[in-house]
């Protein structure tokens, strides 16, 4: 298989490293021409690192990348792009306000004389890339009139103008309907005909054996296997995925739980384009409990917590705290409610990095210190100084700005701030995201002191293994629904298993 699938694009001892965190250590991948490469791993393995890297989005901290035996450097994408290199991200890069010609050309329009826009070569050969796709769409329709999986077509569309040698993937079904997946894969097939070589990232395990030829499994930046798609199957692919250990975040003793202090009925939130985001989910979550929610990327689970939170106007269903009905509508009569957020970006949305520990600390609870019109600073400061003790919060001083912190404390600031609401439900979204090892065990010792307390815990991950260690009770996600409950004596597979659900079984449901 591998003379006739020659290799197009090599990369060796690949490191990238960010501020705080190295996504990729020392990768070695081989790039096959007319062949499916596909890429699996969970989120944060360093999939897509590597693939902006491909795409020139991103470039090696280390390492180098070889095409044809010469050794190449992208500083702009539109490196990539001038030696055949196209990528469809996830997420859509499409203006809503252009019609579906203009989307597909941007920025490289066919050109009258060199002086004006040939709008009508434009839609021309846009309409013979529908035509190639099998999609009826009209060329000059506004791309925001279409669907979101007829947008996903748009953008693969995008790439196939450029006429790329190396094609990047990742996650292209994830918005496509079962019919729409089979004209993908006989486009896939076509392009592999005429010695293209693709790279496919999915969660989707079932598609990988299906259409891939060769496979490479990333665990948390590395490279946990690499072979040719024969002999591969499913629990091959969860076992290099998560490896054979687990991390240990041990229960230091047995919990114990009350009645439910939170539930959640019928909740949905309309998608873009049809159908919804998060589709009609229903669970409970009982005092003392730590309930996980485990999903891949485009789950829903974020957009769930955003719901109880009451950031999304459009969602339907019925919240309750404590058996009452959660009738606030704002985010701080939510909070006056007893619901408190962890965010999962903790930079951009749960702290204010310019402000002190003790600011940051007090912000959502500035009225336990209110009197009258002014701040009682000296109450304000000994309640910050009794969290700092209370999470173990390592600070020199809490005047000091919260960015001075490392990852793990920053998050304990978080963790802290929510608490000072004093909740009945604590929402937490990816909790360890960012931090490292020790600080993981840290924030997750804390979270287990919290449910001991009485406080029940709603957190959601796509570390597999934090959510098998972690949870009392398990529940998964995948596009927008529950597609599974798990304690967490279950094994990983299954688990995972329910994450990425059969295409077909999806589109019937």
């Amino acid at each position: 298989m591998s003379d006739a699938h020659p290799i197009g694009l090599t990369i060796r001892g690949g490191v990238k490293v960010y501020p705080g965190t190295r996504a990729l250590k020392g990768v070695d991948f081989d790039l096959r021409m007319g062949a499916v490469n596909v890429l699996v791993g969970e989120n944060g393995a360093g999939k897509s690192t590597l693939m902006k890297v491909i795409a020139g989005v991103e470039s090696l901290t280390e390492g180098r990348i070889e095409m044809g035996g010469q050794e190449v450097s992208f500083r702009s994408k539109a490196d990539a792009v001038a030696k055949g290199i196209g990528i469809v991200f996830q997420e859509l890069n499409l203006f809503p306000n252009l019609t579906v010609a203009e989307n597909i050309f941007i920025a490289r329009e066919p050109l009258r004389y060199g002086i004006d826009i040939d709008a009508a070569a434009q839609s021309e050969a846009a309409r013979k890339l529908m035509a190639r796709l099998e999609q009826d769409i009209d060329a000059d329709t506004p791309l925001g009139n279409l669907r979101i999986g007829q947008q996903q077509v748009v953008e693969i569309a995008k790439a196939l103008a450029q006429d790329a040698r190396i094609l990047i993937l990742d996650e292209p079904t994830s918005a496509l309907s079962a019919a729409e997946v089979e004209v993908l894969f006989r486009v896939i097939a076509d392009l592999k005909a005429q010695g293209v070589g693709i790279v496919y990232i999915s969660h989707r395990l079932d598609e990988l054996i299906r259409i891939g030829d060769y496979i490479t499994v990333l665990r948390d930046g590395e490279i946990t296997g690499a072979q040719s798609m024969q002999g591969v199957d499913i629990p091959w692919i969860v076992k290099a995925m998560i490896g054979e250990g687990s991390k240990e975040f041990p229960r230091v003793e047995a919990p114990v739980f009350g009645d439910d202090v939170f539930s959640a009925k019928e909740i949905t939130l309309p998608r873009l384009g049809g159908g919804y985001t998060v589709d009609h989910v229903s669970l409970a979550v009982r005092s003392g409990e730590i309930l996980g929610v485990y999903g891949l990327m485009g789950a829903g689970r974020t957009e769930f917590l955003e719901c109880a939170m009451g950031l999304h106007p459009m969602a339907r269903g019925q919240f309750s705290i404590e058996g009452k009905p959660l009738t606030e509508r704002d985010v701080t009569g939510r909070i006056a409610r007893g619901l408190a957020l962890i965010p999962e970006d903790r930079k951009r949305d749960g702290l204010v990095q310019i402000m002190a520990i003790r600011e940051n600390l007090t912000l959502s609870a500035l009225n336990r210190f209110a009197r009258l019109f002014h701040l009682n600073l000296r109450a304000e400061a000994k309640g910050a100084v009794e969290f700092v003790k209370r999470l173990t919060i390592k600070v020199a001083s809490a005047e000091n700005p919260v960015s001075s912190l490392s990852g793990g404390n920053q998050q304990k600031v978080v963790i802290g701030k929510a608490l000072m609401t004093e909740p009945k439900i604590l929402l937490m979204d990816e909790p360890s995201r960012g931090i490292d090892i020790g600080a993981k065990a840290e924030v997750f010792r804390t979270m287990r002191k919290l449910a001991a307390s009485g406080l029940g815990i709603l957190f959601v991950t796509s570390d597999i293994e934090e959510v098998m260690a972690l949870s009392d009770r398990i529940i998964v996600m995948a596009n927008g629904r529950i597609t599974g409950e798990f304690l967490p004596n279950a094994g990983a597979a299954a688990v995972i298993s329910a994450a990425t659900p059969n295409k077909s079984k999806d589109a019937a449901a």
